[in-house]
């Protein structure tokens, strides 16, 4: 229905560049999170252990300066947002979800503590990936299994295959099905 609504710019231009938006996100993820097993095969280094000294403002947390630095704060907003829409449409909370104007007490604590330990998450998470090596003041390098290689190794490899394997599908899918709606319309 909202699509019906929508402007010709949303339908023809918005929602396009939202997708690529989305594409180009999910595939840059990717790519860093492969460039980071690449770094665990060869370095011993690229472990997501805790930073020693390195003193803010004076060490650069990206190879890319100031370019690779926002692009790693955009990517975990992005990891942020598709955790939290990837946690809501899962069968097994999508009853959490709230509801407008009819939200009982116990779901809006069941959403916050969902929320919260989502956010906790969020910066293990990131390092684990290898999308940023900053701590803030949580020091989260300091879990012991941070410092096993098969546990990292394993995470990102799994993120990066799942992670593919989903964006390959739902590309393939969306392609098959354009092609089947343009060839059914023709024959």
């Amino acid at each position: 229905e909202l699509r019906h609504r929508a402007s010709p710019w949303q339908r023809n231009l918005g929602y396009p560049l939202a997708m690529l938006g989305l594409l180009a996100l999910t595939g840059i993820s990717v790519l860093i999170v492969c460039f980071h097993v690449l770094e665990l095969l060869l370095d011993d280094a690229a472990m997501p252990r805790g930073i020693q000294d390195a003193s803010l403002g004076q060490v650069s947390f990206s190879i890319f300066g100031s370019f690779g630095a926002a692009l790693q704060v955009i990517l975990i907003f992005y990891l942020m947002l598709s955790s939290v829409v990837g946690f809501y449409s899962s069968p097994l909370f999508t009853r959490l979800l709230p509801e407008r104007q009819d939200t009982p007490l116990t779901k809006i604590i069941g959403n916050c503590v969902s929320l919260l330990v989502l956010s906790s998450a969020l910066p293990v998470f990131s390092r684990t990936l290898g999308i940023t090596r900053f701590d803030l003041l949580g020091d989260f390098g300091r879990f012991n299994w941070l410092g096993n290689f098969y546990i990292v190794f394993l995470y990102n490899m799994g993120f990066a295959g799942l992670t593919s394997l989903c964006l390959v599908k739902r590309v393939s899918w969306a392609g098959q099905a354009e092609l089947l709606h343009a060839f059914g319309e023709e024959g």
